[in-house]
Protein backbone atom coordinates (compact mmCIF):
# COMPACT_ATOMS: atom_id res chain seq x y z
CA UNK A 1 0.00 0.00 0.00
CA UNK A 2 3.16 2.26 0.82
CA UNK A 3 3.97 1.90 -2.46
CA UNK A 4 0.87 2.79 -4.29
CA UNK A 5 0.91 5.54 -2.31
CA UNK A 6 3.95 6.72 -3.25
CA UNK A 7 3.85 5.42 -7.05
CA UNK A 8 0.35 6.72 -7.12
CA UNK A 9 1.11 9.22 -10.10
CA UNK A 10 3.02 7.25 -12.09
CA UNK A 11 0.40 4.39 -11.58
CA UNK A 12 -2.60 6.36 -12.71
CA UNK A 13 -0.40 7.48 -15.94
CA UNK A 14 -0.40 3.88 -17.04
CA UNK A 15 -4.09 3.17 -15.98
CA UNK A 16 -5.33 6.72 -18.36
CA UNK A 17 -2.85 5.07 -20.97
CA UNK A 18 -4.54 1.16 -20.38
CA UNK A 19 -8.73 2.82 -20.37
CA UNK A 20 -8.32 5.06 -23.01
CA UNK A 21 -6.14 2.33 -25.74
CA UNK A 22 -8.04 -0.93 -24.99
CA UNK A 23 -11.11 0.47 -24.32
CA UNK A 24 -13.15 -1.15 -27.75
CA UNK A 25 -16.17 1.06 -27.60
CA UNK A 26 -13.60 4.30 -27.64
CA UNK A 27 -16.33 5.89 -24.83
CA UNK A 28 -13.34 6.95 -22.57
CA UNK A 29 -11.57 8.64 -25.71
CA UNK A 30 -14.88 10.01 -27.21
CA UNK A 31 -15.11 12.21 -23.61
CA UNK A 32 -11.36 12.94 -23.48
CA UNK A 33 -11.67 14.32 -27.05
CA UNK A 34 -15.33 16.49 -26.18
CA UNK A 35 -12.94 17.86 -23.16
CA UNK A 36 -10.06 19.04 -25.99
CA UNK A 37 -12.59 20.21 -28.40
CA UNK A 38 -14.05 22.89 -25.63
CA UNK A 39 -10.99 23.98 -24.62
CA UNK A 40 -10.36 22.15 -21.76
CA UNK A 41 -6.57 22.16 -21.90
CA UNK A 42 -5.70 25.60 -21.61
CA UNK A 43 -8.35 26.62 -18.87
CA UNK A 44 -6.78 23.23 -17.01
CA UNK A 45 -3.27 25.07 -17.45
CA UNK A 46 -4.66 28.43 -16.32
CA UNK A 47 -5.82 26.17 -13.12
CA UNK A 48 -2.52 24.65 -13.02
CA UNK A 49 -0.84 28.41 -12.89
CA UNK A 50 -3.15 29.82 -10.48
CA UNK A 51 -2.41 26.71 -7.74
CA UNK A 52 1.28 26.75 -8.76
CA UNK A 53 1.14 30.98 -7.76
CA UNK A 54 -0.43 30.11 -4.47
CA UNK A 55 2.02 27.33 -3.58
CA UNK A 56 5.16 29.34 -4.25
CA UNK A 57 7.26 32.05 -2.01
CA UNK A 58 7.97 35.56 -3.19
CA UNK A 59 11.95 34.55 -2.12
CA UNK A 60 11.71 31.55 -4.48
CA UNK A 61 10.82 33.96 -7.30
CA UNK A 62 13.42 36.26 -6.64
CA UNK A 63 16.21 33.22 -5.80
CA UNK A 64 15.08 31.81 -9.06
CA UNK A 65 15.71 34.60 -11.05
CA UNK A 66 19.17 35.31 -9.60
CA UNK A 67 20.46 31.77 -10.95
CA UNK A 68 22.08 32.15 -13.78
CA UNK A 69 23.50 29.34 -13.62
CA UNK A 70 20.57 27.13 -13.50
CA UNK A 71 18.59 29.02 -16.11
CA UNK A 72 21.85 29.07 -18.56
CA UNK A 73 22.19 25.29 -18.01
CA UNK A 74 18.92 24.37 -19.17
CA UNK A 75 18.82 26.66 -21.69
CA UNK A 76 21.45 25.08 -22.85
CA UNK A 77 19.65 21.65 -23.17
CA UNK A 78 16.89 22.66 -24.27
CA UNK A 79 17.86 25.01 -27.60
CA UNK A 80 21.31 23.77 -28.21
CA UNK A 81 21.87 19.72 -26.96
CA UNK A 82 18.31 18.63 -27.68
CA UNK A 83 18.30 19.78 -31.34
CA UNK A 84 22.12 17.92 -32.05
CA UNK A 85 21.08 15.10 -30.29
CA UNK A 86 18.01 14.84 -32.54
CA UNK A 87 20.20 15.11 -35.41
CA UNK A 88 22.01 12.33 -34.31
CA UNK A 89 18.98 9.79 -33.65
CA UNK A 90 18.10 10.88 -37.35
CA UNK A 91 21.14 9.36 -38.68
CA UNK A 92 18.99 5.61 -37.85
CA UNK A 93 17.21 5.01 -41.34
CA UNK A 94 13.29 5.38 -40.51
CA UNK A 95 10.89 7.17 -42.04
CA UNK A 96 10.52 11.23 -42.84
CA UNK A 97 7.63 11.38 -40.56
CA UNK A 98 9.41 10.15 -37.44
CA UNK A 99 12.32 11.92 -38.45
CA UNK A 100 10.41 14.88 -38.98
CA UNK A 101 8.47 14.71 -35.41
CA UNK A 102 11.38 13.95 -33.83
CA UNK A 103 12.91 17.12 -34.85
CA UNK A 104 9.58 18.78 -33.99
CA UNK A 105 9.89 17.67 -30.83
CA UNK A 106 13.71 18.81 -30.23
CA UNK A 107 13.32 22.23 -31.06
CA UNK A 108 10.17 23.03 -28.71
CA UNK A 109 10.90 24.90 -25.33
CA UNK A 110 9.84 23.28 -22.18
CA UNK A 111 6.75 22.19 -21.15
CA UNK A 112 4.22 24.73 -19.72
CA UNK A 113 2.87 22.32 -16.82
CA UNK A 114 4.19 19.09 -15.90
CA UNK A 115 7.97 20.03 -15.22
CA UNK A 116 6.91 22.40 -13.50
CA UNK A 117 4.80 20.30 -10.92
CA UNK A 118 7.37 17.39 -11.06
CA UNK A 119 10.46 19.80 -9.90
CA UNK A 120 8.14 20.29 -7.03
CA UNK A 121 7.24 16.73 -6.30
CA UNK A 122 11.22 16.32 -6.70
CA UNK A 123 11.70 19.18 -4.23
CA UNK A 124 13.20 21.71 -6.24
CA UNK A 125 12.26 25.41 -7.02
CA UNK A 126 8.97 25.26 -8.34
CA UNK A 127 9.50 29.08 -9.20
CA UNK A 128 12.76 28.91 -11.01
CA UNK A 129 11.28 26.32 -13.13
CA UNK A 130 8.50 28.55 -14.04
CA UNK A 131 10.97 31.17 -14.87
CA UNK A 132 12.71 28.65 -17.31
CA UNK A 133 9.38 27.86 -18.17
CA UNK A 134 8.96 31.43 -19.47
CA UNK A 135 11.83 32.59 -20.55
CA UNK A 136 12.41 28.82 -22.95
CA UNK A 137 9.04 29.79 -24.57
CA UNK A 138 10.33 33.28 -25.20
CA UNK A 139 13.45 32.08 -26.58
CA UNK A 140 11.73 29.57 -28.95
CA UNK A 141 9.87 32.59 -30.97
CA UNK A 142 13.39 33.15 -32.26
CA UNK A 143 14.83 29.95 -32.11
CA UNK A 144 12.20 27.83 -33.83
CA UNK A 145 12.45 29.40 -37.27
CA UNK A 146 16.46 29.31 -37.01
CA UNK A 147 17.09 25.78 -36.12
CA UNK A 148 13.98 23.80 -37.28
CA UNK A 149 14.34 24.77 -41.25
CA UNK A 150 18.78 23.72 -40.36
CA UNK A 151 17.38 20.40 -39.57
CA UNK A 152 14.61 19.99 -42.21
CA UNK A 153 17.56 20.72 -44.38
CA UNK A 154 18.62 16.91 -44.28
CA UNK A 155 15.05 15.36 -45.35
CA UNK A 156 14.71 17.96 -48.04
CA UNK A 157 11.32 19.33 -46.82
CA UNK A 158 10.29 22.15 -48.76
CA UNK A 159 8.34 24.70 -46.18
CA UNK A 160 7.58 28.26 -45.69
CA UNK A 161 7.73 28.01 -41.75
CA UNK A 162 6.14 30.62 -40.22
CA UNK A 163 5.62 31.37 -36.59
CA UNK A 164 2.90 33.19 -35.23
CA UNK A 165 5.14 35.04 -32.69
CA UNK A 166 1.98 37.49 -30.96
CA UNK A 167 0.01 34.47 -30.81
CA UNK A 168 2.59 32.45 -29.19
CA UNK A 169 3.11 35.86 -26.49
CA UNK A 170 -0.52 35.97 -25.86
CA UNK A 171 -0.92 32.31 -25.14
CA UNK A 172 2.30 32.59 -22.85
CA UNK A 173 0.52 36.08 -21.20
CA UNK A 174 -2.78 34.65 -20.73
CA UNK A 175 -1.82 31.23 -19.72
CA UNK A 176 1.32 31.45 -17.47
CA UNK A 177 1.73 34.69 -16.05
CA UNK A 178 -2.27 35.78 -15.58
CA UNK A 179 -3.02 32.79 -13.75
CA UNK A 180 0.31 32.86 -12.05
CA UNK A 181 -0.10 36.68 -10.27
CA UNK A 182 -3.48 35.71 -9.67
CA UNK A 183 -2.17 33.00 -7.57
CA UNK A 184 0.75 35.31 -6.06
CA UNK A 185 -1.68 37.90 -4.84
CA UNK A 186 -3.98 35.04 -3.64
CA UNK A 187 -1.53 33.67 -1.68
CA UNK A 188 0.03 37.00 -0.36
CA UNK A 189 -2.57 39.83 -0.26
CA UNK A 190 -6.12 37.60 0.34
CA UNK A 191 -5.48 34.21 1.64
CA UNK A 192 -3.65 32.52 4.50
CA UNK A 193 -2.28 29.04 3.19
CA UNK A 194 -1.23 26.70 5.41
CA UNK A 195 1.63 24.47 4.02
CA UNK A 196 -0.79 21.26 4.47
CA UNK A 197 -3.06 23.44 1.91
CA UNK A 198 -0.24 24.02 -0.34
CA UNK A 199 0.28 20.45 -0.08
CA UNK A 200 -2.62 19.65 -1.43
CA UNK A 201 -3.02 22.20 -4.27
CA UNK A 202 0.34 20.13 -5.22
CA UNK A 203 -1.92 16.90 -5.22
CA UNK A 204 -4.61 18.84 -7.43
CA UNK A 205 -1.96 20.11 -10.17
CA UNK A 206 -0.65 16.55 -10.49
CA UNK A 207 -4.55 15.50 -11.19
CA UNK A 208 -4.58 18.16 -13.41
CA UNK A 209 -1.88 16.91 -15.19
CA UNK A 210 -3.43 13.52 -15.56
CA UNK A 211 -6.28 15.49 -17.09
CA UNK A 212 -4.36 17.07 -20.09
CA UNK A 213 -2.43 13.97 -20.52
CA UNK A 214 -5.87 12.27 -20.77
CA UNK A 215 -6.90 14.53 -23.52
CA UNK A 216 -3.48 13.88 -25.57
CA UNK A 217 -4.19 10.30 -25.17
CA UNK A 218 -7.58 10.53 -26.57
CA UNK A 219 -7.26 12.97 -29.26
CA UNK A 220 -4.10 10.21 -30.64
CA UNK A 221 -6.00 6.97 -29.93
CA UNK A 222 -6.83 6.20 -33.38
CA UNK A 223 -3.50 7.00 -35.01
CA UNK A 224 -2.03 5.17 -32.42
CA UNK A 225 -4.84 2.27 -33.30
CA UNK A 226 -4.02 2.17 -36.75
CA UNK A 227 -0.60 2.82 -36.80
CA UNK A 228 0.52 -0.11 -34.50
CA UNK A 229 3.63 -1.50 -36.32
CA UNK A 230 5.43 2.21 -35.97
CA UNK A 231 4.43 2.25 -32.44
CA UNK A 232 7.40 -0.07 -31.88
CA UNK A 233 9.34 2.37 -34.09
CA UNK A 234 8.74 5.31 -32.15
CA UNK A 235 8.19 4.34 -28.65
CA UNK A 236 12.15 3.21 -28.23
CA UNK A 237 12.84 6.28 -30.19
CA UNK A 238 11.10 8.56 -27.92
CA UNK A 239 12.07 7.16 -24.64
CA UNK A 240 15.81 7.29 -26.27
CA UNK A 241 15.58 10.95 -26.69
CA UNK A 242 14.23 11.49 -23.79
CA UNK A 243 16.82 9.43 -21.59
CA UNK A 244 19.53 11.38 -23.94
CA UNK A 245 18.07 14.94 -23.00
CA UNK A 246 17.74 13.86 -19.07
CA UNK A 247 21.52 12.48 -18.96
CA UNK A 248 22.29 16.07 -20.71
CA UNK A 249 20.71 18.16 -17.75
CA UNK A 250 21.90 15.92 -15.01
CA UNK A 251 25.33 16.15 -16.69
CA UNK A 252 25.30 19.67 -17.18
CA UNK A 253 23.66 20.59 -13.56
CA UNK A 254 26.89 18.59 -12.36
CA UNK A 255 29.42 20.00 -14.37
CA UNK A 256 28.31 23.46 -13.42
CA UNK A 257 28.12 22.55 -9.87
CA UNK A 258 24.42 23.26 -9.29
CA UNK A 259 23.76 21.59 -6.07
CA UNK A 260 20.24 19.90 -4.88
CA UNK A 261 17.16 22.05 -4.56
CA UNK A 262 18.37 24.38 -7.61
CA UNK A 263 19.72 21.04 -10.13
CA UNK A 264 15.63 19.71 -10.24
CA UNK A 265 14.09 22.27 -12.62
CA UNK A 266 17.46 21.84 -15.09
CA UNK A 267 17.01 18.31 -15.27
CA UNK A 268 12.83 18.57 -15.51
CA UNK A 269 12.90 21.93 -17.35
CA UNK A 270 16.00 20.79 -19.56
CA UNK A 271 14.44 17.18 -20.92
CA UNK A 272 10.92 18.22 -20.84
CA UNK A 273 9.19 19.45 -24.27
CA UNK A 274 5.38 21.18 -24.81
CA UNK A 275 3.18 18.99 -26.86
CA UNK A 276 0.70 22.18 -27.73
CA UNK A 277 3.34 23.92 -29.74
CA UNK A 278 4.53 20.60 -31.90
CA UNK A 279 1.10 19.96 -32.54
CA UNK A 280 0.27 23.53 -34.14
CA UNK A 281 3.34 23.23 -36.38
CA UNK A 282 2.68 20.03 -37.34
CA UNK A 283 -0.55 20.38 -38.26
CA UNK A 284 -0.17 23.70 -40.20
CA UNK A 285 3.07 23.15 -41.56
CA UNK A 286 3.51 19.26 -42.25
CA UNK A 287 0.03 18.38 -42.62
CA UNK A 288 0.89 15.37 -44.82
CA UNK A 289 3.01 13.44 -41.95
CA UNK A 290 0.42 12.34 -39.76
CA UNK A 291 3.19 10.02 -38.39
CA UNK A 292 4.80 12.96 -36.75
CA UNK A 293 2.14 14.10 -34.53
CA UNK A 294 2.18 10.65 -33.62
CA UNK A 295 5.74 10.93 -32.49
CA UNK A 296 5.16 14.35 -30.56
CA UNK A 297 2.08 12.51 -29.03
CA UNK A 298 3.90 9.48 -27.57
CA UNK A 299 7.17 11.56 -26.59
CA UNK A 300 4.88 13.87 -24.21
CA UNK A 301 3.62 10.84 -23.03
CA UNK A 302 7.03 8.84 -22.51
CA UNK A 303 8.52 11.71 -20.43
CA UNK A 304 5.53 12.12 -18.19
CA UNK A 305 5.75 8.57 -17.47
CA UNK A 306 9.71 8.13 -16.90
CA UNK A 307 10.00 12.40 -15.16
CA UNK A 308 6.94 10.90 -12.85
CA UNK A 309 8.66 8.17 -12.11
CA UNK A 310 12.22 9.71 -11.55
CA UNK A 311 10.16 12.47 -9.47
CA UNK A 312 8.80 10.46 -6.66
CA UNK A 313 12.25 8.25 -6.66
CA UNK A 314 14.22 11.68 -5.65
CA UNK A 315 11.64 13.28 -3.61
CA UNK A 316 13.36 14.08 -0.29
Amino acid sequence: MATVKKQWFLIALILIFSLVIFDKSGTIARAGIFLKQNHGAPFMIFAIFILSGMIIEIEQIKAGIKDIKATSSALWVIVIISPIAAGIFALIPMETGVILGLFLVAVMPTTLSSGVVMTGQAGGNIAHALFITILSNCVAIVSIPFILPMLLNSLNLKTDLYIDQTAIFIKLLLLVLLPLLIGLILNKKILTISPKQKKQFSIINQCIVLCIVYMSLSGAREMLIAKGSVFFIILPLVVGFHIVLLLASSGTSHLAAIGKGRREAVIFMGSQKTLPLAVMLQITCFPEYGTALLVCVLHHITHLMIDGFIAVKIKP
